[in-house]
């Protein structure tokens, strides 16, 4: 498949571009930053750098893909990120008018509905203080999701580590309390977001996701 990374720089872009890679897509790599993505030569990677404002820049990554997707954040516990807010925006637009239908947004435990899957307890001191303001913004981003014409899947892990790639994880998008263990390595959650794209299990759903 042709896929587009946003966010292809972070610590989890990383992930799913190199695993995507080694599955045989063809990738498009969005970054801000020349430079700043690790791989840069491989023949089925190519780069675009641009800003998120930038209509023909977000065309030229998007334009014949099959699907994209999000690994942005906003980047700060304290202040919102409008700019994240607009680029997410921004590209479900173009999403929509250049045709491209699956949409795979990276979220956080504790957005939307899933707060309510917490024990009251940690649902108080993560979701209305620690990540009171990265969770407003992915909240402002899923309402702008799932409310578009895509085939959109919104994937909310807990905890991000840097542990190994394992293939063992729980996820599910029923309503149901979630106790023990709710944190995931990122390259499990890459896997996980990748295999998405044959798997249309959790299409137009929101899907929490933990480490067995």
């Amino acid at each position: 498949m042709k896929i587009v990374i946003f966010g292809a720089n972070g610590k989890t872009g990383t992930l799913l571009v190199e695993q995507a890679l080694e599955k045989g897509h063809l990738v498009t790599a969005f970054i801000r930053r020349a430079g700043s993505l690790r791989i840069d030569d491989h023949p089925n990677l190519k780069i675009v750098v641009g800003n998120l404002d930038e209509s023909l820049k977000l065309k030229d990554a998007l334009t014949g893909a099959d699907a994209c997707f999000s690994a942005l954040g906003g980047g700060s516990l304290t202040h919102r990120s409008p700019d994240f807010v607009k680029g997410i925006d921004y590209i479900v637009r173009v999403m929509e008018q250049e045709v491209v239908p699956r949409f795979i947004y990276l979220s956080s435990f504790g957005a939307g509905d899933s707060k309510f899957q917490m024990p009251a307890i940690l649902r108080f001191f993560l979701v209305n203080l620690m990540l009171r303001i990265p969770l407003a913004d992915h909240n402002a981003n899923e309402q702008r999701i799932t409310n578009s014409k895509l085939q959109w899947t919104l994937v909310r892990p807990g905890g991000l580590n840097d542990g190994l790639f394992t293939g063992k994880f729980r996820h599910g998008s029923g309503k149901v309390v979630i106790k023990g263990n709710t944190s995931i390595s990122r390259a499990n959650l890459a896997a996980f977001m990748l295999e998405q794209l044959n798997d249309l299990t959790y299409s137009k759903k929101a899907v929490w996701l933990f480490e067995q």
